[in-house]
């Protein structure tokens, strides 16, 4: 966007990878739902498309906002008139430094999970964001324990009842075949051959897009489908290394099995999960899908930057940090501005295209001494992804986020075809949660942002025998 904003000025991008991430395939749905695949592409291909770009492939040692001055890992110096800060975010590890924890946030940790996963008759996942729906998802061959501190599952995205739907699709052991998926791939010259340490979450790589387990081949050692056990409200109290487990002399449990009272478990695992409710499970690794913390170290030191409760550099709505001349944008920022009732910040893939592209638009208008209205992507929370082979679309605040006790919630579910679910407000769509193949969303995007009010409709406004889309075209 900058370059073709400045065509004659020099951009310089610094990434810490060979590659970069490309967005394609995309699609505009509606006003604010948007579909794409990030692909990975040789940095070569973006200097080739616009000749005042400089990919410079090298971390950020220090950044000396005082001088405009960024220093990067080989020492290098370079100044800038302006800079816009997208290091994104790292994997909120529950225990740092742990050979067996392996956190996934990005193409390298996917791979080393896949590799440690060749091996396994069993593993933990700890987490309930969409990393950890999909992986539990996709697993076969192997036992999954998985914790999450929430009565239901995928707690980020949708509610118990949204849960309850998918269910049973998680234990159902014949999989239809998954949708096909048009993403290719590039992966970094020879990183096959390279062995890759297995707690290298400490390096960086570029978050996962949407389809990330696509190509990898999630399969364990046994030969049974599928395996997974929930456990819910309660979280990782203690990790235990095997002989740390037997000098302690307490008992592990066998995998559960339906209507049997559980046993003591027999075998010897690499690596012991005790958690807060008292139970513990031996493994052969434990993965951390907990979310991700805002990557800011690198920037912090010597520089006075205001900082958001969540960890991210606050940002005013032109993007613009707390310093002068430095913007940031996608995860590792905290959006700081009012924002509309019916949208919040998340870090997902679909907000740090968003905000990359205006961040540009706003360092554009800054330097042309131009004003400039916040982009309309600010307007609602949009968001469409795929859970258990299912489109998921999730719309303003779906969850009802902020909105105290005062709200109703609407339901409609047909059994593994489809669930929907409004949020009301004094008879006004707030949110939505739209599972399946329902052709609701643009309908109920324009209700979430003309607040019209559908109290009159009552429960009718998601009786399937209406079709609400003659109602408000």
């Amino acid at each position: 966007k900058l370059a073709m904003e400045f065509p004659s000025e020099d951009i310089f991008l610094m990434t810490a990878s060979p590659v970069i991430k490309a967005v394609t395939n995309f699609k505009q749905v509606s006003k604010t739902l948007e579909e794409f695949d990030v692909e990975e592409q040789p940095s070569s291909l973006l200097e080739k498309r616009y000749p005042n770009i400089k990919v410079i492939q090298s971390g950020v040692k220090q950044l000396k906002s005082d001088e405009h001055k960024i220093v990067t890992e080989d020492g290098k110096e370079y100044m800038y008139e302006k800079l816009c800060l997208c290091a994104g975010a790292k994997p909120k590890l529950i225990f740092e430094g742990n050979p067996y924890v392996l956190g996934i946030r990005d193409t390298d940790s996917a791979q080393a999970f896949q590799k440690n996963l060749a091996q396994a008759e069993r593993i933990v996942v700890v987490g309930n964001g969409g990393i950890a729906l999909e992986l539990v998802y996709e697993i076969q061959g192997c036992e999954v324990i998985w914790a999450i501190k929430d009565k239901a599952i995928g707690n980020t995205f949708f509610d118990a009842g949204a849960a309850e739907f998918l269910i049973p699709k998680l234990t159902a052991e014949n999989r239809e075949t998954p949708i096909e998926c048009k993403r290719t791939k590039y992966t970094t010259e020879g990183s096959e051959e390279k062995e890759r340490p297995i707690a290298a979450s400490d390096k960086l790589g570029s978050a996962l897009g949407p389809d990330w387990h696509e190509g990898l081949h999630l399969k364990g050692t046994k030969e049974f489908s599928h395996k997974v056990h929930i456990e819910i409200l309660c979280e990782v109290k203690k990790i235990h290394l095997q002989q740390e487990f037997i000098q302690l002399q307490r008992t592990s449990l066998t995998f559960p099995k339906e209507e049997k009272s559980v046993e003591p478990d027999e075998v010897l695992w690499p690596v012991y999960v005790e958690l807060t409710n008292g139970k513990i499970y031996g493994c052969d690794f434990i993965v951390s899908a907990t979310g991700v913390v805002p990557n800011v170290k690198p920037f912090l030191d010597g520089n006075n930057f205001a900082v958001g409760e969540d960890g991210g550099l606050k940002v005013d709505k032109h993007m613009r940090t707390s310093l002068p001349d430095i913007y940031a944008a996608g995860d590792i920022c905290t959006a700081s501005w009012e924002p509309s009732p019916v949208w919040h910040q998340m870090r997902l893939w679909t907000q740090a295209r968003q905000m990359g592209w205006y961040a540009a638009k706003c360092m554009a208008a800054d330097t042309l001494g131009e004003s400039i209205d916040l982009d309309f992507s600010f307007e609602l929370f949009a968001h469409v992804t795929k859970f258990f082979n299912y489109k998921v679309v999730v719309l303003g605040k779906y969850n009802a986020q902020g909105l105290g006790l005062d709200h109703e919630l609407m339901l409609r579910c047909t059994k593994g075809q489809e669930y929907v679910k409004v949020v009301m407000q004094n008879g006004r769509m707030m949110g939505a949660v739209l599972i399946g193949e329902t052709d609701l969303e643009e309908t109920f995007e324009n209700l979430i942002l003309n607040q019209m009010d559908l109290s009159a409709y009552g429960e009718d406004l998601l009786n399937p025998d209406i079709d609400i889309e003659d109602y408000f075209d």
